[in-house]
Order: structure tokens, then sequence, then C-alpha cells
């Protein structure tokens, strides 16, 4: 049995992993995580994109996912050092469980693009602007531009008021860009099929327009920092 903690940089996500399935799975706000959420016990695995939820939770023993630990995968070609945690346990989970070469897409305040290859080389990615996050920026760096919510149907033509137009701009060019995105990292394996695993919040959403993109489930990450402890403490 193991704790595990998704912490991301608007939401963090907690399971129980027991008997070969995770339960109990949660969503706080990330603002809201502290040491009381942590049961006593059992083991706790994390990873977290936000190093001050980090040092508030230091007082605890925790496996932190980062760049020094085992991924069962060769990491020479990129600078572990700068890679996010939940983008390392992206890509163990999915050499872990999809066939290679794949990509794990994850739409959440940022989209991540991993990418790893039919021989177990995780080969980069790209990080792109979500869709809240793309909201946020007209709205802070704008004068006039309201703070918009974000719906899932798709605004069709062109806006003829400004809610419409930003609709139009943000979540047309947001697809544009994934497909955009997809298509280039397609072009690294000619000869080969590209498997495409798309998950965080905001998933759905772009599963719906770019239907290629098979859904990871809602305990992807969960199950990278699973594994990824596994290969670091389960087995020592």
């Amino acid at each position: 049995m193991i704790f595990l903690m998704n912490i991301g940089n608007t939401n963090t996500q907690t399971g129980l992993y027991s008997g070969g399935v995770i339960s109990g799975i949660k969503t706080l706000p990330t603002g809201d995580v502290d040491s009381s959420i942590i049961p006593e016990g059992i083991p706790c695995a994390a990873s977290t994109v936000v190093p001050a939820v980090r040092k508030r939770l230091s007082g605890r023993d925790i496996f932190w996912l980062d760049g020094t630990c085992r991924t069962g995968l060769n990491m020479h070609l990129v600078d572990t050092a700068t890679l996010g945690s939940d983008r390392i346990a992206n890509i163990v989970r999915l050499a872990d469980t999809s066939e290679l070469p794949a990509v794990c897409l994850d739409f959440g305040t940022a989209i991540t693009y991993d990418i790893v290859d039919s021989c177990r080389v995780f080969r980069g990615g790209a990080i792109a602007p979500g869709r809240a996050l793309l909201r946020q920026a007209l709205h802070n760096y704008t004068a006039q531009l309201p703070l918009i919510p974000i719906v899932d149907d798709l605004s069709a033509g062109v806006g003829t008021n400004t809610v419409d137009a930003m609709r139009l701009g943000i979540d047309r060019g947001a697809i544009g860009s994934a497909r955009e995105l997809i298509a280039a990292i397609k072009m690294l394996f000619a000869d080969e099929t590209v498997h495409l695993v798309g998950v965080g919040g905001d998933c759905k959403f772009f599963i719906d327009y770019i239907p290629e993109i098979e859904y990871g489930g809602n305990d992807y990450t969960l199950q990278g920092i699973r594994k990824a402890w596994e290969l670091n403490v389960d087995e020592n």
C-alpha cells in the first residue's frame, strides 16, 4: 500500500494504491495541500512542479520523483535537471503500458508533449499554454478583455462579440497548436505508427476534436509515480 500525490500548478490529485489498483482518488486545490492530507504509517510517493509545496511538506518522509530517479528509460538526450516530475511520471507510465513509439499529451495548466521511442529512449517533447492559462493571460495583459469560463463546445465561424472571438481564438487555436505539434512529432517517426495518449483535466475537450488521441485514464500520472516508486524504492 502506498499513498500517491500528483501536485500540479493549480490542482493536486491523490490516491491510495493497493492490490494493483488506485482507489479513493481525490482532487483539491494545490494551495490547500499540507501534511494533514498524508496518511500515517504507509509509504508516500509524490511528484510536484511547485517547489513551495515540497518545502511545505519537508518534514514528512516522502519519495519525491525527480530527474535523479531511475525510470527504466534512456534519458541521455534530455536535461533531467530541469525536467518536471509530472512529465517523468508520464513517460514512466507511457513506457510501461503503451506500444512504442508513443506520446503522452497532458492537458493541464500547461500542455506537455512527451515522447518515448521504440528503443525506450526519452526523446524530449514540447510545452504549451493550456486553455485556462491562455484565458488568464489575455485578461491579465489587456485593459478590457474579460476572464471567460472554459466550456467544451467549440465556437463555429467567426466571433461576432468579444467573448466568442476570444473562445474561437483560444480554443480553436489550442486545437490547431496540438495538431501541428502532433504532426511535427510524427515526422520523427516516418516509418512507424506513433501512439497518442491523452491525460489531464482538460483532456476530454481535445480528444473530442482530435480523436486519434486515446484517453489514458484519470489515474495515469499517479500510476507513473507508483511505478517510479517501485523502480527506486520497492526493489531496493
